[in-house]
């Protein structure tokens, strides 16, 4: 009689799937973590390394923030300083506060001139005067200097140019005449359209005030500008008066070129 082979039973485990997914769970939990991990930013130290870059003379006087796997002999240099920036030290970048100092004093004082002469001859009224970054401008309006579509002085307008006359004897700065116009078209036999008629007005007044005054002509430069700078909107006929003027501009004697 056979012996009855006694069967043995497999002892039951995790399914093969089971094994497959947990592993997927263990990864996802670890690109979670990691993700985490690195949204953590020491503000402090980014900030340091914000500022190191820009301002690279850093690199120059202080170790990197970085440790080296191989440091090497440029390392020792750089700390002991004798390798440095073209800049040696920071004292010798140039100082540009000092200029600006000047040039904005240069201006006060051009503008307070200017201020102080429209007051004393009582020129407020028919002329104003602002400060811009070229100098200060001297703004003339056409109806005490030209009658409409016309580039011929007015005798009444004469008086006031003899005054800025006067005052531009005074001062060394080199002069820029501007001419405005509206919008509305020009066209005449002399003054085809609004740029000649522009250009004109301004040669008007720069003619007058060298033959009355005898200035140097290369002090003086003139530009038409149509319609192109209009102070307000041509809209309305007031508006369009304001627009229809002449500018004195007396250049900051910084200012180096007469065009803008």
């Amino acid at each position: 009689m056979k012996r009855r082979e006694i069967r043995r039973t497999k002892s039951g485990g995790a399914p093969k799937w089971m094994v497959t997914y947990s592993d997927m769970i263990t990864l996802i939990l670890v690109f979670f973590i990691l993700l985490f991990s690195m949204s953590q930013i020491d503000l402090v130290k980014f900030e340091a390394i914000s500022e190191s870059f820009r301002n690279r003379m850093i690199f120059d006087f202080y170790p990197s923030p970085v440790p080296m796997d191989n440091p090497t002999e440029s390392t020792s240099h750089m700390e002991s300083g004798k390798a440095t920036n073209e800049f040696e030290t920071p004292t010798q970048l140039p100082d540009t506060n000092d200029k600006d100092e000047q040039e904005e004093d240069s201006l006060s004082n051009l503008m307070a001139d200017v201020e102080g002469y429209l007051n004393e001859n009582d020129l407020n009224n028919v002329i104003s005067a602002s400060r811009t970054e070229r100098g200060v401008v001297l703004v003339l309006q056409e109806l005490i200097l030209f009658d409409p579509g016309e580039a011929d002085l007015l005798s009444s307008g004469e008086p006031f140019l003899n005054k800025v006359g006067a005052l531009l004897s005074e001062i060394p700065n080199k002069i820029k005449v501007e001419g405005h116009t509206d919008s509305q078209p020009m066209s005449s036999y002399l003054y085809p359209s609004n740029w000649e008629l522009s250009g004109a007005r301004a040669s008007s007044v720069v003619r007058y005030l060298i033959n009355e005054n005898d200035f140097d002509e290369s002090r003086f430069s003139i530009v038409g500008y149509s319609d192109t700078k209009p102070l307000l909107p041509n809209t309305t006929p007031e508006n369009m008066s304001q627009n229809r003027r002449v500018e004195i501009v007396v250049l900051d004697e910084n200012v180096k070129e007469m065009e803008e």
